[in-house]
């Protein structure tokens, strides 16, 4: 096989196949994790039709998956052509060492956010949210009053009131998106989510989170409260590229374009 292949893991088979339409190389799809190995910094990935190895040179990556965080590793050490960065998606990929770094980079990190290891009891007299757990999807979340004792390790923050935003951005495009839902739960899945008119202080804080984990593409949650003022909940290094049209297709056309022009 010749060895400039492009590889991409983690879209499904119509999205894939919208940009394999538009591609200069050939290219190998994964809509899970394939099983890869690097060899003197060559990266190879299991063939989807054997048990043989093929070189790959370019990586993109769209995926979140419960065992990824060595396959991300893998790339990073790799360190060859990879969207969005390899080394930035493993500093993201666990969820508290993301958020500890992120808070560095943001205007809007307050308020402070407290801590507690699994079975470890916390007492509050405010109401607040525990955090637990590595994924980006909105999970793993709870309201609680006077005491949690968590089966894992858990962020906790005084809860937030306001209006949800995501602030997204793909290359040099962005978008701010109202999150919605029927609780105090808001996501983008809502059907009411849509785009709102973006604000420049998120833009500027979402702009240097993402120099700060050299990030191509990148979606910060922010709680906008009734009083005005902003607060940084949560960085997104896979975000969702297929809720609206408009985001699909400058996502896929951005990745086209990437991987055409190197």
């Amino acid at each position: 096989m010749n060895k400039d292949y492009v590889c991409i893991v983690g879209l499904d088979e119509p999205e894939y196949s919208v940009i394999r339409e538009h591609l200069d190389m050939p290219m190998l799809a994964y809509d899970t994790l394939p099983k890869i190995k690097i060899v003197d910094g060559h990266l190879y990935i299991q063939s989807p039709n054997s048990m043989r190895f093929v070189p790959v040179s370019k990586m993109v990556y769209h995926g979140i998956f419960d065992d990824d965080f060595d396959f991300i590793t893998g790339l990073a050490l790799w360190g060859g052509w990879c969207l969005p960065s390899a080394k930035g998606m493993m500093d993201c990929r666990l969820k508290f060492p993301c958020l500890v770094r992120a808070l560095e980079y943001s205007r809007f990190a307050l308020p402070q956010r407290s801590y507690a290891l699994a079975d470890v009891q916390f007492d509050t007299e405010i109401e607040r949210v525990a955090k637990w757990g590595n994924w980006h999807c909105g999970e793993n979340k709870a309201r609680f009053t006077e005491k949690w004792i968590g089966e894992q390790a858990t962020i906790i923050e005084p809860f937030i009131s306001g209006q949800a935003v995501r602030l997204m951005m793909i290359g040099d495009s962005y978008w701010q998106i109202r999150l919605d839902g029927e609780d105090w739960l808001q996501s983008i899945h809502h059907p009411d989510a849509g785009f709102m008119e973006v604000d420049a202080e998120l833009l500027e804080d979402t702009k240097a989170i993402r120099a700060g984990f050299g990030l191509e593409i990148i979606a910060n949650d922010y709680m906008i409260t009734p009083s005005g003022s902003k607060h940084l909940l949560e960085v997104n290094h896979i975000p969702n590229v297929t809720r609206f049209p408009e985001i699909w297709e400058t996502y896929w056309r951005y990745v086209v374009e990437c991987i055409n022009q190197n």
